[in-house]
């Protein structure tokens, strides 16, 4: 699993490539908190899911665990393009009824 930002006009994005399962979320944890906690000062995340190739139910809860330490301090998460195979998980684990999808 690999995992990039990007800071444009207030807005961070993040960028998965790879899986997002149990054996990968421990080690992307520590990537996306290190990089939330140094960009607090945006107005919104997009996680950009176009090029992760898997995700089970513990990658669910890793994004269910960011969403409420962002909108705990008033930051709205979003997720962006996820392929045909995460965006099933999404869908069944209801997580776009806290983070929306945007095109």
């Amino acid at each position: 699993m690999e995992i990039k930002y990007q800071l444009l006009s207030g807005v961070l994005y993040v960028y998965f490539n790879g899986e997002l399962d149990e054996y990968t979320a421990q080690k992307s944890k520590a990537v996306l908190d290190k990089i939330i906690d140094e960009n607090m000062n945006v107005s919104k995340v997009i996680f950009n899911l176009s090029k992760l190739s898997f995700m089970d139910s513990t990658g669910i809860g890793l994004l269910i665990g960011r969403y409420k330490r962002l909108s705990g301090v008033g930051i709205k998460s979003y997720l962006e393009q996820p392929l045909p195979n995460v965006q099933k998980v999404i869908e069944i684990s209801g997580l776009t009824g806290l983070m929306p999808e945007i095109c």
